[in-house]
């Protein structure tokens, strides 16, 4: 039998019910089937939010050839095919929409053989992504396409569409009986992901003991998943949090991220390398005793590993949390690094350079150079090159 999640997915603007910001009225999308004037577009962030499910309803909208592409099974062969009919298509007026999943994954070369058929018109591209498409989608193509973000559906957006929906589930599956209790548990188990929670319901009505739905049942059935992507944008956005909540004395949100990290299988050294960083630039000089016990949680960890070492990881972010602040080291990697990018390679003063051989002695290297240990006004000899003398950098 079909499964719930397609047998209810939205076939008309009207039946998807969120992303307001983009399909509601006077908004962009809306206005370009209107307008039957769609451009290629870029549909970023979060993932399970229906964005291929409004691709497909734009390319019902206007009677458009429709071609889903993905990165793992798509080959360029397959392209070259849709390119043909797109051709064919547009001797008849007809449009073609060529929807590529996971666009972010796609490279180089692969987004460049697109370039020429989005530019002269043969095919409108959709591209979905849950990264930054700066970072992934090559400039040419992006300046040709529009980027439209879309949002996390909201518990109650998702408890909506169950109970509007609740009478077809009924009469196509069976005649259950459920509370709209049981159906808010299922929206907040869903962790913003619609197709998440229709899937719960399907798995609690087949697990079920008897006609009506308990929240036993739907709790057997699944479990929130939690987003939290290693290499893409979410996991550099959280660790920045994690950077900025410990800068900020906030050492509950710091562990409330650092436990989303773990929970996902982060490795527990990285993010201990970066408590390490923060020990320096944000607490040295004021307490002294932030990264040794960087250095001794990194080690513990090393041995340890998880499960178990997560405690030495809180601990840590706790201390450094509660620490006095002080930026002064990376001030100075700031400063310096702007003066050497400015003069670059200046000399070394004569009086401190090594002098190994005769002739660089006759040259006058070392010459007038003075031994702090039996004259203490050594200190004030001139140490850095004459256009950065008078430096202070700390």
């Amino acid at each position: 039998m079909e499964p719930i999640p397609s047998f209810l997915r939205p076939e008309t603007l009207d039946d998807f019910v969120w992303q307001k910001h983009l399909v509601g009225d006077w908004k962009a999308i809306k206005i370009f089937l209107e307008n039957w004037n769609v451009p290629s577009m870029i549909f970023r962030w979060p993932p399970w939010v229906g964005k291929t499910t409004l691709a497909l309803i734009i390319s019902k909208k206007i009677h458009a050839d429709f071609y889903q592409m993905s990165w793992v099974t798509s080959k360029k062969e397959d392209l070259k095919k849709i390119i043909e009919q797109a051709k064919i298509n547009l001797q008849y007026a007809k449009q073609t929409i060529v929807f590529l999943d996971e666009i972010h994954r796609w490279n180089k070369a692969q987004q460049d053989t697109l370039l020429p058929y989005v530019e002269n018109g043969s095919i409108i591209l959709i591209w979905a992504t849950t990264e930054n498409p700066s970072f992934t989608i090559n400039n040419a193509l992006l300046s040709r396409s529009r980027v439209f973000v879309f949002e996390k559906l909201t518990h109650e957006e998702i408890l909506w569409f169950l109970k509007n929906n609740l009478k077809k589930i009924q009469n196509k599956y069976t005649d259950i009986k459920i509370s709209d209790e049981n159906l808010k548990l299922i929206s907040k188990l869903g962790n913003w992901d619609l197709r998440n929670s229709l899937n719960i319901l399907e798995s609690a009505m087949l697990i079920r003991n008897k006609w009506d739905i308990s929240d036993d049942d739907i709790l057997k059935a699944g479990q929130k998943a939690i987003y939290f992507d290693r290499d893409g944008e979410e996991h550099y956005n959280i660790i920045s949090a994690v950077h900025k909540c410990l800068r900020d004395s906030d050492g509950n949100a710091a562990c409330y991220r650092i436990q989303r990290m773990l929970m996902w299988w982060e490795d527990p050294l990285y993010i201990v390398r970066r408590l390490l960083r923060f020990a320096s630039e944000d607490i040295w000089p004021a307490d002294n005793n932030a990264l040794l016990l960087a250095n001794q949680v990194y080690d513990a960890v090393a041995k340890i590993w998880m499960p178990e070492c997560d405690v030495f990881i809180f601990q840590l972010a706790m201390y450094l949390a509660k620490a006095k602040k002080d930026n002064t080291a990376y001030k100075v990697a700031i400063a310096t690094k702007a003066d050497v990018l400015k003069y670059w390679n200046l000399p070394v003063p004569m009086n401190i350079r090594n002098a190994p051989t005769k002739l660089m002695k006759e040259n006058g290297y070392g010459k007038w150079y003075k031994y702090v240990h039996d004259d203490a006004s050594a200190k004030d000899q001139q140490h850095l090159p004459n256009e950065l003398k008078s430096r202070k950098y700390y």
